[in-house]
């Protein structure tokens, strides 16, 4: 994906200098590996920083909500699905955007990248489907397929919904996976043994929300964790409190969330916290056939009454 860069900035610069925007929003090179951060140029000249690898995992989404001005972004997949949800729900309007797509071929996971040298990282250096990462420990060259975001590993929507422009042609999207086997392993499990799988996963939450912070759809005036009248859930980590803000924060997105990772991504503690809106992911398309951002003609399952929704569960 490295051949990307160029035309962005080509592109990005073409903007700015015909007043088609007044920013683009896309990545620049962090202070440490494996970080990039997003990145705003305003000027010609700035888009020279923007750059675009497989670190560029972060959602820039984020930086869209309420904006009054035009704005360009760089955006992959699951990116242009969360513009298309911020779209629907008046979050930004259409003709604000001009929308930069890029085929994405998966970003990677920097815990694994870590894992595999045992250790710190000094540079991780790209090629193609090779991975060559460099350490106190010595080098050592991986295939990007192991160690790829978990979540990019089972991705199906890898080209950009909607666009203005694309960087490059389409890529294959992926037709040979399963989506949804670590939920159905949840599934499976007696009532017992799915409060003791939940309690062992939560165990580690510190409540940073980072979670949160980093989720493009979290964009709530108060969040219910910061309400105090009434008090939906108590601030400490008690495990009951910590499931419930972890659960209540799932249910927020069902029928919005396009599995972009960026929950996962930016916990401290490794939460594999994606298993609560991939159940929900996995409900909404088996019960309404809704996959989120996939258009903007149509409005998500939760938003709309139809006489013939399921409606088993009311007793």
């Amino acid at each position: 994906m490295l051949q990307y860069q160029d035309k962005i900035q080509a592109i990005a610069a073409r903007l700015l200098k015909e007043c088609k925007v007044d920013l683009v929003i896309g990545f620049r090179r962090g202070t440490v590996p494996m970080m990039n951060e997003p990145y705003v140029a305003r000027t010609a000249e700035q888009t020279t920083n923007l750059i675009w690898d497989s670190h560029c995992g972060i959602n820039l989404t984020n930086y869209l909500t309420d904006r009054k001005e035009k704005i360009g972004i760089v955006a992959k997949g699951c990116d242009s699905r969360n513009i298309v949800t911020h779209i629907l729900e008046n979050k930004i309007e259409r003709d604000q955007l001009y929308i930069i797509g890029v085929p994405c071929q998966g970003m990677v996971d920097k815990r694994k990248i870590a894992q595999a040298v045992n250790g710190a990282v000094d540079q991780v250096i790209e090629n193609g489907n090779e991975i060559t990462i460099k350490g106190p420990a010595g080098d050592k060259t991986v295939t990007k397929a192991d160690v790829l975001q978990n979540n990019c590993s089972l991705c199906k929507h890898r080209n950009p919904t909607i666009h203005d422009e694309m960087v490059a042609e389409p890529v294959a999207e992926q037709t040979d996976i399963d989506a949804y086997e670590s939920v159905r392993a949840i599934e499976a499990m007696d009532i017992d043994a799915k409060r003791a799988y939940f309690e062992k996963l939560l165990e580690p939450c510190i409540r940073c929300y980072a979670c949160r912070n980093a989720c493009p759809l979290c964009y709530c005036p108060t969040c219910f964790v910061d309400e105090h009248r009434p008090q939906w859930v108590g601030k400490s980590t008690d495990p009951v409190d910590n499931m419930t803000f972890h659960f209540l924060r799932a249910y927020h997105c069902a029928g919005r969330c396009t599995d972009c990772g960026a929950c996962e991504r930016a916990c401290p503690v490794g939460i594999k916290v994606r298993i609560f809106t991939k159940k929900l992911e996995k409900d909404c398309l088996e019960l309404f056939g809704w996959e989120a951002g996939l258009s903007l003609d149509t409005r998500p399952p939760l938003d709309v009454y139809r006489p013939e929704d399921p409606d088993d569960f009311i007793k």
